[in-house]
């Protein structure tokens, strides 16, 4: 990832909230010697392994887990474009263009492999009580017959991703001056980009 000194993220803290936010992660990996990219989400134990682990689960019937290669997974957050219209600078001396604001982390990691039903019924668990945490009435794998269930769990495959490093990317208009870069987040909170506003405004 091209990434200038000024858009760099280090901060452990901020890197997880990003992938803890955003937890479908597009993971990029090689399976017989040709790139192959699944759409997978995660859940992010920060505890395990100097930058975390990352747990979830792909269909059996997937090549990825077959061949644990060197992967990269790409959690995208918030994004937005921004129009030089909308930096206050532009009307005075017209040299701002547009742009593409938005926030990226990059876990690099090693895939370790867990086919067993134990493991697997309580990843599926896990994941389920945290998405459905909001839900007026949370849905629980003890909703449905426990055939359906173990017929399900048979088809899917558990994995870990041991992440060695993480890069993180925040573009914020941090290039600009303050009342460009301001005005800029007033501009998408109106239009309903409140969470990307938030994160540019906090970049002075």
């Amino acid at each position: 990832m091209y990434l200038p000194k000024h858009f760099e993220v280090t901060d452990p803290a901020t890197l997880h909230a990003v992938v803890h936010a955003c937890p479908l992660a597009t993971w990029a990996t090689v399976v017989d010697g040709l790139p192959l990219v699944n759409h997978v989400p995660f859940h992010l134990d920060p505890t395990r392994g100097e930058h975390g682990t990352l747990i979830g689960h792909v269909a059996r019937a997937n090549p990825v887990w077959r061949n644990p290669a060197p992967s990269v997974l790409v959690f995208q957050g918030s994004d937005a474009y921004i129009s030089p219209n909308w930096y206050p600078s532009k009307h005075e001396a017209h040299r701002q263009v547009p742009t593409w604001n938005y926030e990226a982390v990059h876990a690099h990691g090693t895939l370790t492999v867990h086919d067993d039903e134990r493991f697997v019924r309580g990843m599926v668990g896990r994941l389920t009580r945290r998405h459905e945490a909001g839900e007026p009435r949370p849905w629980k794998m003890a909703d449905s017959e426990p055939a359906f269930i173990d017929g399900l769990l048979r088809n899917i495959v558990g994995i870990e991703v041991n992440i060695t490093a993480l890069v993180g990317k925040r573009k914020l208009s941090q290039n600009k001056d303050e009342r460009d870069r301001l005005n800029a987040a007033d501009t998408l909170e109106v239009r309903g980009q409140g969470d990307l506003a938030r994160s540019m405004r906090q970049q002075g």
